[in-house]
């Protein structure tokens, strides 16, 4: 817990409205209380003495509550006082965006057609930076680049500088599997290796449900089960944001001395996103790829984080102390 030094006890304590009011050091609160309780009955005591003498004198003594409204101000001073000592603090949920996102890049050949310029992959990248530059450092980042197999290259973390090196270390090679993708992606949320079985049945790998993934590709997939590897992230608890990256007309790319004609498949990509419980968005231009950052909404996570209030019971003794000193001087007209 943030806030709280080593080696120190903290409790915490139910409060009315549910929030939870934490002590980093509730010997000192009891101590104080005590101190407290034994000025409060030193100074009954005392009254009562003081009553006693004057009586016996047969002198009239100072009569009405407020005759001991200092004191009495003075006390609950110090009793306020015991309890900033012991290190107060409220656990307040502050919503932030937090969690995992891993960028999968599609680095097949169709990538590299020139439909949205300079060129598919070029323009993936731009706007992959862009994505990374808008997050938070609360936000882990990895790097999947991805063809008829994937491969990690950025594991996640909150050093975007290392997500940002390896989208520019990206280069167009081979097929396109989605599939493989999107498994190699939870790979690299879980930190174990996820392979589906081949009679389908998914792996177990527990609920993520802060992990996004964010997949820029053409859709054009050329191998591996795409279906059963988004049911799989659906059933963890994963998101796939796909960003469709090229236009329905296509372009002509050059592959091996030939020249073949590839185009966006949007149908799969939204597929893929709705199975997930993601979204599907289109970029058939460099512009509106530049505002994709803005357009994917990462979930915000619900943390508590504490709020000192050991300022506020100092400042209010403070003004407990200044009272009781007035009401003192005025009655008795002396500062002592």
């Amino acid at each position: 817990m943030s806030g709280i030094g080593p080696g120190r006890e903290v409790v915490a304590m139910s409060g009315f409205a549910g929030d939870r009011l934490t002590l980093s050091s509730p010997l000192l609160l009891a101590a104080g209380l005590l101190v407290t309780a034994a000025l409060a009955w030193a100074a009954v005591v005392s009254a009562r003495r003081r009553r006693s003498a004057l009586a016996a004198a047969g002198v009239a003594g100072p009569g009405g509550r407020g005759a001991y409204l200092g004191t009495g101000l003075t006390i609950a001073a110090v009793g306020v006082l015991a309890v900033a000592t012991a290190g107060p603090a409220a656990m307040v949920p502050v919503p932030r965006t937090a969690g995992t996102v891993i960028l999968a890049v599609d680095v097949s050949n169709s990538m590299g057609a020139g439909d949205v310029a300079p060129t598919r992959l070029a323009a993936a990248q731009r706007a992959a930076r862009a994505f990374v530059a808008a997050q938070p450092d609360s936000v882990d980042i990895g790097v999947v680049a991805f063809e008829r197999g994937a491969l990690t290259t950025a594991r996640p973390d909150a050093d975007h500088s290392v997500a940002l090196r390896a989208i520019d270390r990206l280069r167009i090679t081979g097929g396109t599997s989605l599939g493989a993708a999107i498994t190699a992606s939870l790979t690299a949320i879980t930190g174990r290796q996820v392979v589906i079985g081949r009679d389908g049945t998914p792996p177990d790998l527990g609920y993520w449900p802060s992990a996004t993934i964010v997949m820029f590709s053409d859709g054009q997939n050329q191998g591996g089960d795409v279906e059963r590897a988004a049911a799989v992230a659906q059933k963890a608890g994963v998101r796939v944001h796909t960003v469709g990256v090229g236009t329905a007309a296509g372009a002509a790319v050059r592959v091996d001395g030939y020249h073949l004609q590839t185009s966006l498949d949007a149908d799969t990509l939204t597929t893929i996103a709705r199975t997930t419980g993601g979204a599907y968005h289109p970029a058939a231009d460099a512009a509106r790829l530049d505002g994709i950052a803005d357009t994917i909404d990462l979930r915000l996570t619900v943390s508590d984080k504490p709020l000192p209030l050991a300022g506020g019971l100092i400042g209010l003794a403070l003004v407990l102390l200044a009272a009781g000193a007035a009401v003192t001087v005025f009655r008795s007209g002396r500062v002592i």
